[in-house]
């Protein structure tokens, strides 16, 4: 078995991987890493919950700390990410590894005033995490300087492209060096997507631990068939057959996602809501308290759950199937991560049947219908 120590990592790496208790690199981690150390552009299709963010972070930290920073402080390497949530955490991720060889780190994101931000950037950062929107504000302000990057990492483009953010990674893309190394990862690969790493990556190495637009292993899943006006009680029968554990609910809209929460409230479940709406103070809060347990159930839209990353989800239930199919792949990616099992079911009326037929077109497989009032099996 492949063993972090394996893969060329520098003495002070193997510490910080040691210390943030990484026992075996994961598939994606073993693909990914030496061809970083290398130096080539790498093109990784890999779902979230894979190990993905230490397969590109380190490779990063181990360059940056083999030579001097240059004069002024200026980034020299920047990750793109598609929501707060993800970015934060791939930020987090990069100071805990980072720290035994000094790497500073800036987060960028918006929904919260820009003036700290560019105080940190004028003090010198080595790493850059930011979604794209408060990047370009930052690029407009002359708050930051992307001439001295030499890695560029995109994450979750697939989620990119459903946000709209395709034109502005591509203005990113033109004021950073073109000479430098790129990393692209993503779930899936829709034609945007693949046009988009062509022409981003130059001869990129291809890693990949699942196939495009597969669903995470060991989720089990099932559709109900339940008209919109009784998924209230549906939802609430499920929730009342395991009480513990965390289960995360997804809802289309962010008023809808309110709309459940209170309901759920109403009937004895403790739950909150994390939308586009919802403050950053807010949303941390309610993250918090889902990690803890405090709050068995965050009801979510897709936005503002990519990039939720807790441990310990038992079930996703979809409230409402997605009208962008992709979307369902990483709705259930939420659970069975890093190895567990998880369970995901998907509440179905009759004018989301084409929603259901698309999603089992892109998985290639038929979801299994689930009678309700059958009981929810806790996962294994």
């Amino acid at each position: 078995m492949t063993s972090f120590s394996d893969l060329g990592l520098s003495a002070p790496l193997l510490k910080a991987v040691a210390a943030a208790n990484y026992t075996d690199p994961t598939p994606i981690q073993a693909q990914a890493i030496p061809v970083g150390l290398e130096g080539r552009d790498v093109l990784g299709i890999a779902q979230t919950g894979t190990g993905k963010t230490a397969a590109f972070a380190l490779p990063i930290l181990q360059r940056l700390s083999a030579k001097p920073r240059p004069p002024g402080g200026a980034p020299r390497a920047l990750i793109l990410a598609p929501t707060r949530e993800l970015a934060g955490q791939i930020a987090e991720t990069f100071r805990v590894l980072g720290r035994p060889v000094g790497a500073r780190v800036a987060l960028l994101f918006g929904g919260v005033p820009k003036g700290r931000q560019a105080r940190q950037l004028a003090g010198g950062v080595d790493i850059v995490v930011a979604t794209p929107g408060r990047l370009i504000d930052h690029m407009q302000d002359r708050a930051i300087r992307l001439d001295q990057i030499e890695v560029l990492v995109l994450d979750e483009a697939d989620h990119m492209l459903d946000l709209g953010f395709i034109i502005p990674i591509r203005r990113i893309a033109s004021a950073v060096p073109t000479v430098r190394q790129t990393m692209f990862f993503s779930a899936t690969m829709p034609k945007e997507i693949s046009g988009l790493a062509d022409a981003m990556l130059k001869d990129p190495v291809k890693v990949s631990v699942a196939q495009v637009a597969t669903t995470a292993e060991r989720v089990e899943q099932f559709v109900i068939f339940v008209e919109q006006s009784r998924k209230r009680h549906v939802l609430s029968n499920l929730l009342a057959t395991h009480a513990d554990g965390r289960t995360l609910v997804f809802t289309r809209t962010k008023h809808g996602a309110d709309r459940v929460v209170k309901q759920l409230c109403e009937d004895g479940v403790s739950a909150d809501a994390i939308h586009g709406n919802k403050s950053q103070p807010q949303r941390e809060r309610a993250l918090a308290a889902f990690r803890s347990g405090t709050t068995r159930v965050l009801v979510a839209t897709d936005i503002a759950a990519r990039g939720i990353d807790v441990a310990g989800v038992n079930h996703v239930i979809n409230f409402e199937l997605p009208n962008v199919p992709e979307s369902y792949v990483h709705r259930i990616g939420r659970t069975a991560r890093a190895g567990a099992a998880g369970i995901a079911i998907s509440l179905c009326d009759g004018s989301e049947r084409s929603f259901l037929r698309d999603i089992e077109k892109l998985i290639r497989s038929r979801v299994p219908v689930m009678t309700p009032p059958e009981r929810l099996a806790r996962a294994a």
